[in-house]
């Protein structure tokens, strides 16, 4: 619960940084079922990063292979998620605490 909430407010205060805010939806817009979709499997390849580090493996090629997988099967760029992740938290914040409550609930089934 931690790590995800420290993930959040890392990924908010990147995406808070960016010059390029919008104050429109952007022309590719993600449904919150979309982004807990695509969320929930950032977060798994994110888990798998972090144990192959603690095993002490190479991780770049995961972090590449992984992310252009998961955005291929979603058929969107990892510009397309920046900028849906930027609108959500910009313009529709409680939107964006509600899909990661369901991305948080997802991978406790997950687990489980």
């Amino acid at each position: 619960m931690k790590k995800l909430l420290f993930l959040l407010f890392v990924i908010c205060l990147f995406f808070s940084c960016s010059s390029e805010k919008k104050k429109q939806a952007p022309t590719v817009l993600l449904s919150e079922t979309e982004m807990v979709d695509v969320l929930t499997d950032v977060q798994v390849m994110e888990a798998a990063i972090a144990y192959k580090k603690n095993i002490n493996q190479p991780t770049e090629y995961l972090k590449t292979r992984g992310y252009d997988t998961i955005f291929a099967h979603y058929g969107i760029t990892d510009s397309i998620f920046k900028v849906n992740m930027v609108y959500y938290y910009d313009l529709e914040p409680l939107t964006l605490i509600r899909i990661y409550d369901s991305v948080e609930s997802r991978l406790a089934r997950m687990k489980n």
